[in-house]
C-alpha cells in the first residue's frame, strides 16, 4: 500500500493537524481491524483508507479512523484525503472531489493558485442542537472559575456529523488555562452524546485572526487535538444560531493548536437559508512524505 502524510488547515509545513492517508490495491482486502491496527501504528487523531481508485456514485469510499475507532465523519481526514485523491489519484485540476463516508456524501471544493491546490472547502452536514450544559458542570471540568465562562451563550451539545460540547469563554487567559479534569470528564459523558469538548473565545494569538480555539478528546485517545474540522463546523453553526457575531451569516478565521505547538487555521463560512444553517469549512493542505507500507 502506497501512504502520504499530509499536515491539514496549516499554512507551511510541520504545523495543522496530521494525517496518514493509505491507498493502493491492498487498502480493499483490509479488514476493520486490520485498519484499527495501522491506525495505531501511525498514532496520529486520525488515518484514513482509500478504499479504491475508482469512484462509486462520482465518490471516493473513505474510512476514518482513530487509534481507538472507526469515525463516521472528522473535518480534517476530509480535507486531507480530498487533497491526496486530487493529487496522487485524479492526477489533474478539479472543481470538486466527493467523499462516501458513514455519515454519506461530503463534497469538498478546490481553489488553485499557480496550478496547485490552495485552499479546500467541505461543505458539512447542516448542525443540530442537543442537550445544554450548565456552566458549574463545565467549570469543573475544565479547572475554570464559573466567571470565566461567557454566560450570554449556552454550553450544548452541535453535531454536523460529529458531536461536540461547545462552552464560550471570556478571553484568551481563560482559553489558555484551561485543563480538562478527565476523572470529572469521564462522568459527564456518559450522559451525554457528545464526547468531545471544544472552548472558544474572541481573543486571538495573531491579530488577523477572529476567534480561538482548543479541541479535547481524550475519549478518542487525543488528550488535545491540534485542528479539528468537525468541531469548528459545529463552532461555525453555533455562532450562525446564537448570532454571536451579530448576524446570522459568517465569515471568520480561527486559530487552533497554538497551546500544543501546532499552530492552524481554519475558515469558516457559515448562514441561514429558511431553517438550516449552510456550513462551510475551509484551510490549506500541506504534503510532507510519501512512502510505502510493506
Amino acid at each position: 500500500m502506497n501512504f502520504y502524510i499530509v499536515d491539514v488547515f496549516a499554512e507551511s509545513k510541520y504545523a495543522g493537524n496530521q494525517l496518514a492517508v493509505f491507498c493502493g490495491a491492498g487498502v480493499a482486502e483490509l479488514s476493520e481491524a486490520e485498519m484499527l491496527l495501522i491506525a495505531r501504528e501511525i498514532n496520529y487523531s486520525e488515518t484514513t483508507f482509500i478504499r479504491s481508485p475508482d469512484p462509486r456514485n462520482n465518490g471516493y469510499d473513505v474510512r476514518i479512523f482513530t487509534p481507538k475507532k472507526e469515525l463516521p465523519f472528522a473535518g480534517h481526514p476530509t480535507l486531507g484525503t480530498a487533497f491526496v485523491l486530487q493529487q496522487e489519484i485524479i492526477g489533474e485540476k478539479v472543481d470538486r472531489v466527493i467523499l462516501n463516508l458513514a455519515v454519506g456524501q461530503i463534497p469538498v471544493t478546490f481553489n488553485y493558485h499557480n496550478q496547485s491546490a490552495d485552499i479546500l472547502w467541505m461543505r458539512q452536514n447542516p448542525p443540530t442542537f442537543g442537550q445544554v450544559l450548565s456552566a458549574e458542570t463545565l467549570a469543573r471540568i475544565l479547572n475554570l472559575e464559573v466567571d470565566e465562562i461567557d454566560a450570554k451563550f449556552p454550553i450544548q451539545e452541535v453535531s454536523t456529523g460529529v458531536p461536540f460540547i461547545i462552552v464560550p469563554l471570556k478571553n484568551l487567559a481563560a482559553l489558555k488555562k484551561a485543563q480538562v479534569n478527565l476523572d470529572q470528564y469521564f462522568q459527564l459523558i456518559n450522559t451525554t452524546e457528545a464526547k468531545e469538548i471544544l472552548i472558544f473565545c474572541p481573543e486571538t494569538y495573531s491579530h488577523i485572526n477572529d476567534l480561538s480555539v482548543r479541541v479535547f478528546a481524550p475519549s478518542l485517545g487525543i488528550p488535545e487535538d491540534p485542528a479539528t474540522g468537525s468541531a469548528n463546523g459545529c463552532l461555525a453553526g453555533y455562532l450562525v444560531e446564537y448570532g454571536y457575531c451579530g448576524e446570522a451569516k459568517i465569515d471568520v478565521r480561527v486559530e487552533q493548536g497554538y497551546e500544543i505547538g501546532r499552530p492552524s487555521l481554519l475558515l469558516l463560512k457559515a448562514q441561514k437559508n429558511q431553517e438550516e444553517i449552510e456550513v462551510l469549512v475551509g484551510g490549506k493542505v500541506v504534503m510532507v512524505a510519501k512512502g510505502e507500507f510493506i
